[in-house]
């Protein structure tokens, strides 16, 4: 059976690092508070709104009549979101690099807010000019692991589940591309994901 010729990946911790720790350790000086605000207040799972397609002023409002003694601290998660996310993960520029180089077409499907992510692709364009598209779940308002945003980006790609193999750091992801017939591969860090697509045919 022939195997993937196409790598999709997901962007958040695949390919960068994303962490709110950083903009806010600048901030809130003492770790006991920087965790309250980060576990209670302006938590992963709120800005999962984001990647749904919410806008942040409204999100913002809402948390902030929520909990307004942190009002300041929520308006500034949309305007410094790109410091969230400072550099790619150890390998992956190389990796991403090699893949080019050896002429695998590379996609991506990324939740992500679609209000943030046209700045941070910009300032990413030496990275991300590498490939071919990106289906942002904030535009479409679909997230993943949705099996209607496995099937819009392989249509809007124009390719075949069975050509493709996803990368992705949550299982939850991983099963929601299989289950759409693509293949998938569970990102630990770039030297695995390389011997993973060796295994697979898509690097020497």
């Amino acid at each position: 059976m022939k195997g993937p010729a196409v790598v999709v990946f997901d962007v958040g911790n695949v390919l960068y690092d994303w962490n709110p720790r950083i903009p806010y350790g600048r901030l809130i000086k003492d770790d006991r508070a920087l965790d309250a605000f980060l576990r209670d207040v302006a938590t992963k799972e709120w800005h999962f709104q984001h990647d749904a397609g919410r806008p942040f002023a409204e999100t913002s409002a809402e948390l902030s009549a929520q909990y307004p003694h942190y009002a300041d601290m929520i308006a500034l998660w949309g305007p410094h979101f790109h410091e969230q996310i400072p550099h790619m993960l150890p390998g992956m520029q190389a990796l991403v690099e090699e893949l080019d180089a050896a002429g695998v077409p590379l996609y991506a499907i990324t939740n992500f807010s679609g209000e943030f992510w046209p700045p941070f692709r910009d300032r990413e364009a030496a990275i991300f000019d590498r490939f071919r598209d990106i289906v942002v779940s904030g535009d479409e308002k679909l997230t993943k692991p949705d099996a209607a945003i496995y099937y819009l980006a392989l249509e809007r790609f124009g390719l075949s589940a069975e050509e493709t193999v996803f990368v992705d750091d949550r299982e939850e992801n991983v099963v929601g591309a299989t289950d759409v017939g693509m293949g998938g591969l569970l990102f630990t860090d770039a030297t695995t994901l390389r011997a993973d697509l060796v295994r697979l045919g898509l690097l020497g």
